[in-house]
């Protein structure tokens, strides 16, 4: 059994029996093309996350089916539950390739719950915070750790972390990295979001975050924890409505979700300062059943993203983008 910092993480032995949903149509689906995977419309995504293969996972935030999260194919656009509606809103999500586990951020629950990828049972949770008082919405797993952010914080600004074993096991307790002032201070964009998004090197060392309302990004050394802000250049300067974020190599993509973009920000190879080169404005531009992307994941040469589920019962979808 796992055991947070503070409480006891709560063990559930419960196997989830994989209810299917009826596959929608893949509207468009090929190569150069822009493609999307119709989910229920009942079904509010804000985080996806790619597994071993082509499968893909996203957790719904909406009223009616909040908690669910159902699993896929991205190459067929076929899904099935793979969590039954819990009550507990699924933001971020991750999935661990070693272990199979799937980390989940639980929103203004305040936990970090992590699911059995392949049955769906639930392994356990930890209560980063007490339900109400913060707002966990982002996970990102390193080859030693999971992190989650708090976009809730008012003051004394933390980075909620696991430590992983090396198969990607879940460590027993959870621990605060102190953040900057900036991360307890409203913004312009989104006064109600601070920390959000997250993405790392491949070697675990740097973490670039996202702060939401002053749509500003930050460097986080993960050895010493100096955390400063990135130099951004060119495009709008900054990244309001900065959501989720993806880095590959030194390119770093950016979701600005109410702005209906991508940013594409080529970093400097020691993460300090970047330039946003373009921005990917499709689907959102031409299809608006697509609008308002939040987090963004990458299977074979492309990428995905989510429509947010902010306004159900309206249809939302797993989105192909153009890279």
């Amino acid at each position: 059994m796992f055991a947070t910092r503070r409480s006891s993480l709560l063990l559930v032995a419960v196997s989830l029996a994989l209810v299917l949903l009826a596959a929608p149509p893949v509207l468009s689906h090929g190569p150069g093309s822009s493609c999307l995977i119709q989910l229920p419309d009942d079904f509010g995504p804000e985080g996806i996350a790619v597994g071993n293969g082509s499968t893909f996972y996203v957790g719904s935030i909406a009223p009616a089916t909040a908690g669910q999260i159902l699993t896929g194919d991205l190459e067929t656009g076929h899904f099935h539950q793979l969590v039954a509606p819990s009550g507990i809103t699924a933001f971020g999500l991750k999935h661990d390739s070693r272990s199979d586990l799937l980390f989940v951020a639980g929103g203004p629950s305040g936990r970090a719950t992590v699911y059995d990828a392949i049955s769906g049972a639930e392994i356990g949770f930890y209560q980063l915070k007490a339900p109400g008082t913060g707002f966990i919405n982002d996970v990102l797993l390193t080859s030693d750790a999971a992190y989650f952010t708090d976009s809730a914080a008012s003051e004394n600004p933390v980075l909620f972390w696991v430590p992983l074993g090396p198969h990607g096991e879940p460590g027993p307790a959870f621990d605060e990295i102190p953040l900057p002032a900036d991360f307890a201070v409203a913004g312009p964009y989104n006064p109600a979001t601070k920390g959000n998004g997250m993405a790392a090197t491949s070697d675990g060392k740097v973490l670039l975050i996202v702060h939401t309302g002053l749509g500003k990004l930050y460097r986080m050394d993960t050895e010493t924890y100096e955390t400063v802000q990135v130099v951004l250049s060119g495009g709008d300067g900054d990244v309001g409505h900065g959501d989720g974020l993806l880095l590959q190599h030194e390119t770093l993509y950016v979701v600005q979700n109410r702005f209906n973009k991508v940013a594409v920000i080529k970093m400097a190879p020691n993460y300090f300062s970047g330039v946003i080169k373009r921005y990917i404005t499709e689907p959102f531009a031409s299809n608006p059943a697509t609008k308002v992307p939040t987090t963004i994941a990458k299977f074979d040469r492309k990428l995905y993203t989510v429509t947010a589920g902010f306004a159900p019962p309206a249809p939302d979808f797993v989105v192909c983008l153009p890279k």
